[in-house]
């Protein structure tokens, strides 16, 4: 096991994870007859529901091009598919009828998160191993990571 103050190897660490999540993020897409845009689109809406406020949440389709940087007509397409395979459906803003809404359907969630059970199954028997400390510190760092990575997708 690679010492966490080595660089090098922290580095390939996460290169190695980021490569795990990504090809379990494709083998979802292709289980669920999605493109992997069409799951990342679909996680993003995923992450905006429900409202911080409480309210209904959701997701504007400029947002969303913002978040996984696509052009508008891309967005369109991966939006189509979603509502067409029932993920998603779009509302207008109550507030705001011009404003569009994008809203995932439970069974978009629970179809996820049936696939991924046994990811969360490994990922509980690992978290185990650790003190609450080390979690911590865990959870700091790969927080503070993110997001400088986030910050540096969009500065670019």
């Amino acid at each position: 096991m690679p010492v966490a103050a080595d660089a090098p190897a922290l580095g390939r660490l996460l290169q190695d994870l980021a490569s795990e999540l990504h090809l379990l993020g494709h083998g979802f897409a292709a289980a669920s007859g999605l493109h992997a845009t069409d799951v990342q689109a679909l996680l993003a809406v995923m992450r905006a529901a429900p409202g911080q406020d409480g309210g209904p949440g959701g997701i504007t389709p400029g947002r969303l091009r913002e978040e996984l940087a696509l052009t508008s007509g891309a967005v369109t397409a991966v939006l189509d598919r979603l509502e067409r395979a029932g993920h998603i459906r779009r509302t207008r803003d109550a507030a705001d009828r011009r404003q569009v809404l994008v809203h995932y359907l439970p069974g978009a969630g629970l179809m996820a998160a049936e696939w991924f059970a046994p990811v969360a199954r490994r990922t509980e028997v690992v978290r185990g191993e650790f003190t609450a400390a080390e979690l911590a510190a865990v959870a700091r760092f790969l927080g503070r990571l993110t997001g400088e990575l986030e910050e540096l997708r969009y500065t670019r």
